[in-house]
């Protein structure tokens, strides 16, 4: 049998996971991503005009990554060549590039190198790509769970197209449980039923390949009954996918609601609160990267400098994150939400920003006051560009009554600080300054 399905020996099926068995063979049997593969969509557009280009997946596990790229591959008959960033090598890299200059001179074929993970590739390694990718020796698809930006070398970036794939819907998983049921070369000649499919959909924590793993493992692990009917319990579930089931659904209300439960109770000073739906979020499965990221906005909107510790203690624990993972990193997390929820809370700096944006937004772009503006030429230094700058160094306490803002809002105060923690002292300091100004 090949990836998409089509069965030769059936006593080969048994091998072959169910999840492999059931990769879809046309975009209109693919569970999810309408958005890129719906008819006018980009990717559906760049099958049917048979001109794939580099691309970069983005998505979390499970939601068709790996299906997208072979299912490409398949439709604008290219060679497949497929590598793992965890376990390939620059030598690895070589090879695919070397295979797909063959399969370009001798059997005028393009050839699609798709890498996993490509994340988890250093920058040389990335960068042995550029030239081939560049040539169009290959069309490159890397997939990954991480932000491309942060993780994917700028110039690879700019000769790929980034589509972002969306978590699976509770429809998405509906669709891909009947579609194995009733299309399976396996499933469809058994009687089965399931007690709770949204029990299923649950424990799968939005990964479509752990569905459909667990479903087949839970098909194993049940006999028939007198009627011939295989029936799914809960408790099946439970033991095919070993885990407890936490009600967390990644896709739909309850992740928004525990994230804004956990934002909340930090906001409120309530430690416990927090660590305890941050382990709901974990014990669900929720990319821990998630979590760390809410932390970092946090400690700027509602911390902010009440205690400007806080926000390198929130990217300290991404960044910790990134080096040790899971399950240590669960550490880490906890003591980045402990002392986030203990600091002393402002958010002053969040509204001096919302008040500075709505003046931009709703006024006219006042001019830079002379005083201020560059002179690098000998002609703008003639306009006055830059005279009267008094440079603050030069006077008492290095502060001169200057003004700095625009002559037609020059009173106008944004930041006001909070009597919170370190903002109290910023607070005094800020205050002899307006009124000097004044």
């Amino acid at each position: 049998m090949d990836l998409f399905g089509n069965v030769n020996d059936k006593e080969t099926d048994y091998n072959i996971p169910l999840a492999e068995r059931m990769r879809p063979a046309d975009p209109d049997s693919f569970a999810g991503q309408d958005h890129l593969i719906a008819p006018g969509k980009p990717i559906r557009t760049m099958i049917e005009k048979n001109e794939p280009v580099s691309m970069i997946f983005w998505g979390p596990p499970g939601v068709g990554k790996t299906t997208l790229a072979l299912l490409i591959s398949r439709l604008v008959k290219t060679e497949f060549v497929q590598l793992s960033a965890v376990s390939s090598g620059v030598k690895d890299v070589r090879a695919a590039i070397e295979k797909a200059e063959y399969n370009l001179k001798h059997k005028k074929r393009k050839t699609i190198l798709f890498i996993d993970e490509i994340h988890r590739f250093s920058k040389s390694q990335q960068d042995s790509l550029l030239q081939s990718s560049e040539k169009g020796t290959i069309i490159l698809i890397g997939a990954t769970t991480e932000n491309p930006s942060f993780e994917v070398i700028s110039p690879l970036l700019s000769r790929s197209r980034v589509f972002v794939l969306e978590e699976l819907s509770k429809k998405n998983f509906e669709k891909i449980i009947e579609n194995a049921l009733s299309k399976d070369v396996i499933l469809k000649e058994k009687k089965i039923e399931i007690e709770d499919r949204d029990f299923l959909i649950g424990l799968a924590s939005g990964d479509a390949r752990k569905l459909l793993n667990g479903l087949e493992l839970a098909v194993k692990l049940t006999s028939e009954d007198q009627n011939g009917i295989i029936r799914l319990t809960n408790d099946i579930f439970k033991e095919a996918f070993q885990a407890n089931y936490i009600k967390y659904d990644k896709n739909q209300e309850e992740h928004y609601n525990i994230i804004s439960a956990f934002i909340k109770s930090i906001r409120g000073s309530d430690p416990d609160a927090a660590l305890y739906w941050m382990a709901r979020m974990l014990k669900g499965g929720e990319d821990p990267k998630f979590i760390a990221r809410r932390m970092i906005v946090l400690a700027s909107e509602d911390i902010g400098n009440a205690d400007p510790l806080a926000l390198t203690i929130a990217v300290s624990a991404f960044t910790a994150i990134d080096y040790i993972g899971m399950p240590e990193a669960t550490l880490v997390l906890s003591q980045a939400a402990v002392y986030l929820a203990a600091a002393p809370k402002s958010n002053a700096s969040y509204l001096a920003i919302s008040n500075a944006k709505e003046d931009v937004e709703n006024n006219p772009a006042y001019g830079v006051p002379m005083h201020l503006r560059n002179a690098p030429t000998k002609l703008m230094k003639d306009l006055n560009y830059g005279s009267g700058y008094k440079y603050p160094h030069d006077y008492e306490n290095n502060f001169t009554q200057q003004d700095y803002l625009p002559e037609e809002i020059k009173n106008k105060i944004y930041y006001e600080p909070s009597e919170n923690g370190a903002e109290a002292e910023m607070r005094k300091r800020l205050k002899k300054i307006w009124d000097k100004r004044k």
